[in-house]
């Protein structure tokens, strides 16, 4: 028997009801993934276990958060894997730039950064060389210059994976200098600190927030320069000093899906704004307090496409 127009009418109603409830019910229904693109222990998962843990009370009293990690490729695994994923709010990634743009512009990595809708970033975190204190590893930057000019890939860097912070940075000072180091990639930052302690490489490229012993004069890793503006706690040397303008950061934060609906993004982003702002948030963060530095999606989108382009532009230089 077919239906009558108003019996059509009601059972339409009764579904966008329920279609609309559903939705209603985020974040309540069920946890939130939250992927994390490297090993745990780096300086992205502590800090994606932090957010996690302060920012579900913000989201509901039912919301519960579990990080996800899907190391691999410099973090393009965890992108494909939040850009595929429905964009209801219950898939979520740490994202971490520069490699966020760059790996499509040099990689051909299977993801554009249009695939992924930004929410906020989180952390302006420096980069680091750092060696074994002790080691025979040279002790500044224009010493270490100096040996691979002497004797190219005699010196071993630890990174993160193609298209991570380390990574370019090393790429830059090759480029820069003329000299070629011997380019380590490992899965995140706590295994190439296990590196750097085993003498399994001379340097790790590694950002502020991953050693925390660095201000430990008797701690077992030596800060022999940073790659940003100023000098960090006046003793560790910035890259310029020596002559070699590197100006290296990761910038971490989260997204999601590309239609993430708004209402959903904007509850996200401002969770988040709010959490940086939280006595208990901050003196939870520890190292991490430092770097911390909020910036709404929008804005950070127009930063790291400025990013973009200066990267298709240097590929296009090259060819």
């Amino acid at each position: 028997m077919k239906a009558s127009a108003l019996q059509r009418f009601l059972m339409a109603g009764a579904l966008a009801l329920t279609v609309g409830s559903a939705h209603a019910a985020w974040p309540d229904d069920r946890p939130i993934e939250l992927v994390v693109g490297f090993a745990p222990g780096g300086g992205t998962d502590v800090m994606a276990r932090l957010v996690a843990q302060h920012m579900e009370k913000r989201l509901g009293d039912k919301a519960r958060i579990i990080v996800v990690n899907k190391p691999g490729a410099g973090g393009e695994i965890a992108v494909r894997y939040v850009a595929a994923a429905k964009p209801d709010g219950y898939t979520l990634g740490m994202i971490n730039a520069p490699g966020f743009v760059y790996l499509p512009v040099s990689k051909g990595a299977k993801y554009k950064p249009e695939d992924i809708r930004l929410i906020a970033r989180l952390v302006d975190d420096p980069l680091l060389f750092i060696k074994r204190r002790g080691s025979n590893a040279p002790d500044d930057l224009t010493q270490l210059v100096a040996k691979l000019k002497q004797t190219p890939e005699s010196l071993s860097f630890g990174h993160s994976g193609d298209g991570t912070t380390g990574h370019l940075a090393l790429m830059d000072m090759e480029r820069s200098q003329s000299v070629k180091g011997n380019s380590v990639p490992f899965k995140g930052g706590g295994d190439i600190r296990l590196g750097v302690l085993g003498d399994h490489i001379d340097y790790g490229l590694i950002t502020v927030t991953e050693v925390p012993e660095l201000n430990d004069p008797k701690g077992p890793f030596q800060a022999i320069a940073i790659t940003s503006d100023k000098r960090h706690n006046d003793t560790i040397p910035t890259a310029a000093e020596s002559g070699i303008a590197l100006r290296y950061s990761s910038e971490r934060g989260m997204g999601g899906p590309a239609t993430l609906p708004d209402a959903i993004r904007d509850k996200l982003e401002q969770a988040l704004q709010d959490m940086l702002k939280d006595p208990a948030f901050l003196a939870a963060s520890g190292r991490d307090a430092q770097v911390l530095a909020f910036q709404p999606g929008d804005e950070w989108k127009a930063s790291l496409d400025r990013q973009t382009r200066a990267f298709q532009d240097e590929a296009a230089a090259r060819k």
